[in-house]
């Protein structure tokens, strides 16, 4: 019996979490305040949070091969392909009959093994506040130690939201990367305790990507008359 499908299906729910972090469509980001005096603003007022809200903001478009594990360390593979404003998609692995895909409007969870199609509104999605413009990603961000001063990590939440859950996004400095940091994996822990990790490898940054790669066959049959 293949396992895969119904390991999809647990791990949804964190893998839309962790879209919405990462096809937010441009937060703005907090600036320091002009100062009033001659002297300019010191350079330490830009921090790691404010870097690493740049880098995502920086990204146009990227493709990534990703590693998706449970806690149990069952894990499934495929390719992450995210353009600017707000698309994404998960597409999974060869025999793994699932989909996660963002059009830009709405978050769409296909299921070909039983035909089903699930969507949610990009602004009522969980976390959904993190893809409005006008919002400062930094009000829900906060920057966790790390043995590494090359590697940073910054937890997620909103705390007006507990159910949504926690997501913990890691950056590792590199110079090549949009805004010198570069995204490597996300640990999101839903409201249950469930933890899921994904990791990125060879990514790719600014490459064409036409807007047909976030559609979808939809698999659900017309309804009888």
């Amino acid at each position: 019996m293949n396992r895969k499908p119904s390991l999809i299906r647990k791990l949804a729910g964190a893998a839309l979490c962790a879209a919405l972090v990462v096809s937010a469509p441009g937060a703005t980001l907090a600036q320091a305040p002009a100062a009033a005096a001659p002297s300019p603003a010191p350079a330490a007022a830009v921090t790691d949070l404010d870097r690493a809200v740049t880098a995502l903001r920086g990204i146009t478009t990227m493709r990534a091969d990703f590693n998706q594990t449970d806690r149990n360390g069952q894990h499934v593979n495929g390719v992450l392909t995210i353009k600017r404003p707000g698309k994404i998609r998960f597409q999974y692995a060869p025999g793994v009959p699932m989909l996660i895909v963002s059009d830009g409007r709405a978050l769409t969870l296909v299921d070909y093994e039983v035909r089903q199609v699930q969507r949610w509104p990009i602004g009522n999605s969980p976390l959904g506040a993190l893809l409005d413009p006008n919002r400062d990603v930094k009000r829900f961000g906060t920057l966790q130690p790390t043995t590494d001063p090359n590697v940073v990590s910054i937890e997620v939440r909103d705390r007006s939201h507990a159910e949504y859950g926690v997501i913990t996004l890691i950056f590792v400095r590199k110079a090549s990367a949009p805004g010198g940091l570069e995204l490597v994996a996300w640990v999101a822990l839903d409201s249950q305790n469930k933890r899921t990790t994904i990791r990125l490898s060879n990514q790719q940054y600014g490459m064409a990507v036409a807007d047909s790669a976030f559609s979808y066959n939809d698999p659900r049959r017309p309804a009888r008359r």
